[in-house]
């Protein structure tokens, strides 16, 4: 049976692992509680991959606003093998969830993180798809994420008060970004789903969280990639998050 004992000791390691022997901001007060609560109880839980994991602490940082946190992070994510363009492309994504104001935010953290590191931020790949295009490749995608449910509740074509908006979610949304290089549609929906439960957005993670099944995830690395959330949006919002997939699964 695990300890606490075995929490801290997984979780100093895991923090070592990440920020070697710099200073990982965390208060001295705190510093056992987060090693065991935070590293050991959740980071080194079983059922998600490190990497997955990582996509998903970047997804929950660039939906809040947490500067130190999120150059930590990004950082580590660089030595766990990440590629500059991934890093980015997280907060990208996030974008169409908190605002592109959040995304600005986070992406300049990053770019300082690879200054510091001698490494030439991501180009800005040229796009040359006609909206016309972008449109018929969402409504594919989102066949593909949410089967019968593409075109139920706001993103139903007949809405005509969503109707004014949702068009543009699905060019820019689903059309642009999720086809965007640097992610797969595996990873995008991981970001998906952290976002979401980090905006305490419990409908969406409901509606992303059956689509990530449908985008190869099984039950666990789904449910794993909100629980990842916990340390970072805090421990309630994943509490409401998993009720909503609950009574979804239950179904």
């Amino acid at each position: 049976m695990t300890t606490r004992e075995d929490l801290l000791r997984d979780g100093e390691a895991m923090r070592k692992r990440f920020f070697g022997s710099v200073e990982d901001g965390a208060p001295a007060v705190m510093r056992t509680l987060l090693s065991e609560g935070a590293y050991g109880a959740v980071w080194c839980r079983p059922g998600l991959a490190i990497e997955d994991r990582m996509v998903c602490a970047l997804a929950t940082l660039g939906s809040i606003r947490a500067p130190a946190s999120t150059a930590r992070h990004v950082a580590a994510a660089l030595d766990l093998g990440f590629s500059p363009e991934a890093i980015v492309e997280v907060f990208i994504q996030v974008g169409i969830y908190a605002g592109f104001a959040m995304t600005e935010e986070a992406v300049a953290t990053a770019k300082a993180v690879f200054v510091e590191r001698g490494i030439d931020p991501p180009s800005d790949p040229v796009r040359t798809e006609s909206l016309e295009q972008l449109s018929e490749r969402g409504r594919d995608l989102m066949r593909r994420l949410h089967g019968a449910r593409a075109t139920g509740g706001y993103a139903s074509p007949d809405n005509r008060v969503t109707g004014r908006f949702y068009p543009l979610a699905i060019q820019y949304g689903y059309g642009e970004i999720w086809f965007r290089p640097g992610l797969d549609h595996r990873q995008r929906v991981l970001v998906a789903v952290a976002s979401f439960a980090a905006l305490k957005l419990e409908g969406q993670v409901a509606k992303f969280g059956q689509s990530a099944l449908n985008m190869g995830l099984d039950e666990t690395e789904m449910l794993e990639a909100v629980i990842q959330t916990a340390p970072i949006s805090g421990f309630a919002p994943v509490l409401n998050a998993l009720a909503a997939l609950s009574a979804v699964l239950e179904k």
